[in-house]
């Protein structure tokens, strides 16, 4: 088991503290879920952990090592899926696969996954959203990271691939430890194992949707 341990994470801009002193753990083998209304720094919390967004404060541990946040993309262990797309869109699908797996073992790992034969043929621009954040999901869980940070990989997309990712989710968090946050609370409590809610800069721990309410994160009652 790998731990990916982050601690006094602080960030403001300008006089507006948006997350103050957050602390988390994320060992391999489980799904952590963020929640959090717009603005509270969902996002910006993956993006700081990935050394995208610099941090007023912030230590990153894995096991025993200590990383810089400046080195966390080129330490290749903590991945990262952004709400925008990464690949070229002019490219055809079974075109981009071999450009971040240039060996054939590592390819057919993709090119056989459930439904990707369906789709490519398919430009990455022509490909609904669902195939896109398939295959995205696809590719950066096939890379070597221990760590994935997912932004909204449920958001906008076609009900038959919601259950085609979730299935790849639970498979791939038998060797990596996943933080995903999504507005599709329902698609996210249905396969983590810990959640929290980002309110008012600060981190609570949630058990289940009644905790979204509470926290008034849901407006309404939660029907059971």
């Amino acid at each position: 088991m790998d731990l990916l341990k982050v601690t006094n994470l602080n960030k403001s801009y300008g006089k507006k503290s948006i997350l103050k002193n957050i602390s988390l753990e994320c060992k391999t083998g489980e799904i952590i879920g963020v929640f959090g209304r717009n603005g509270t720094g969902k996002s910006t919390l993956l993006k700081l952990i990935f050394g995208t967004v610099k941090a007023d404060s912030i230590q990153i541990k894995i096991n025993s090592e200590t990383i810089h946040q400046k080195d966390v993309i080129s330490s290749k262990k903590i991945a990262y899926l952004p709400q925008g797309t990464f690949l070229p869109k002019e490219q055809k699908v079974r075109g981009v696969i071999p450009l971040f797996f240039p060996n054939g073992d590592d390819q057919d790992k993709i090119f056989y996954s459930p439904q990707v034969s369906s789709f490519e043929k398919i430009k990455v621009g022509e490909l609904s959203l669902g195939q896109l954040r398939y295959l995205e999901l696809l590719i950066i869980g096939n890379l070597n990271h221990l760590f994935l940070m997912l932004d909204e990989p449920f958001s906008m997309i076609e009900p038959i691939y919601k259950d085609v990712i979730k299935n790849l989710l639970i498979k791939l968090k038998e060797s990596k430890g996943i933080i995903l946050t999504d507005h599709y609370y329902n698609d996210v409590l249905e396969i983590t194992d810990k959640n929290f809610i980002l309110k008012e800069t600060e981190k609570i721990q949630i058990m289940n949707k009644d905790d979204l309410v509470k926290h008034e994160y849901l407006r309404c009652p939660v029907l059971k």
